[in-house]
């Protein structure tokens, strides 16, 4: 396990207005909306920085790579000095639907090879449920970080691996139940699931405010899908972003699993792979 996975809005609170604030990442993105930016202009914790997923936390998308390839190691780290990531500095990460796509720049940072990052649990909704300060208007840029990123830092799978998985480990199917049916699916070729794969949505981590299930309910929840320790636990979703939230919440649940990058809208651009339908894994 990596550490510490989420940070309460009463933490970031004391945090910012400590000698040694964190980095506070706003990754305000949701499947059709495209206006996160002006979301975070609207709106946003004081001295959060925008980050916009589709061009920062990901390379342009192709058939091979899916939707949301992982970015070039060297273009995260010029984002992440855009940001003003200091090497050794904490790093606090929200967005405004539950953690759902925040959960991305959280992995992939942690994969860039940094350990102090956190999820902020409740996201923008608990800062705003407490009756913090929000500020507005266009944001400045913050001084340019330092931060020196690699790649690799966590494992994940390719298509080949997440099938190999599937079948003699556990392969969970992060969207929502409908997409892994195959009854509806509205940016893929083709709709269905890698067969073999359990479905567990997303949603379903999270309490009626946004924040993450307490720890032995996740446990419960991962152990009904099958999971167990020392079971090996790969997660997929659409390209690679709600999955991320899964991994999350896996390890809240005192388990470790790894993303497959290219998770359906790779897998279903390539003819020669398999779509299962319907609610059960085969």
């Amino acid at each position: 396990m990596s550490g510490k996975v989420t940070t309460t809005v009463a933490e970031l609170r004391e945090l910012l207005a400590s000698d040694d604030p964190p980095v506070v990442l706003d990754v305000r993105w949701t499947l059709g909306d495209p206006h996160g930016r002006d979301h975070h202009t609207e709106a946003r914790i004081p001295g959060a920085v925008y980050v916009d997923l589709d061009t920062e936390l990901a390379a342009p998308p192709s058939p091979e790579g899916g939707r949301h390839p992982l970015p070039r190691a060297e273009d995260l780290q010029r984002a992440a000095r855009r940001w003003g990531i200091h090497q050794g500095q904490q790093v606090v990460i929200h967005d405004d639907a539950g953690n759902t796509a925040a959960a991305r720049a959280w992995w992939l940072l942690r994969y860039a090879g940094l350990s102090r990052v956190t999820l902020l649990d409740g996201a923008l909704g608990a800062w705003r449920s407490a009756g913090l300060p929000l500020e507005s208007g266009l944001p400045a840029d913050p001084p340019p970080g330092d931060v020196v990123l690699g790649e690799g830092a966590l494992p994940t799978l390719d298509a080949d691996g997440a099938a190999g998985l599937a079948l003699d480990g556990l392969l969970l199917d992060a969207r929502a139940a409908e997409r892994y049916r195959g009854e509806v699916e509205p940016v893929d070729p083709r709709a269905g699931h890698i067969p073999g794969a359990v479905s567990a949505p997303t949603g379903e981590n999270l309490a009626a405010d946004g924040s993450f299930l307490p720890p032995e309910e996740l446990r419960g929840r991962f152990e009904k899908k099958g999971a167990a320790d020392g079971r090996r636990i790969g997660v997929y979703c659409g390209s690679g972003v709600t999955a991320a939230h899964q991994i999350a919440a896996l390890e809240l649940a005192g388990f470790e699993a790894v993303l497959f990058p290219g998770s359906w809208s790779a897998w279903s651009a390539d003819p020669t792979r398999p779509a299962a339908t319907g609610p059960q894994p085969s």
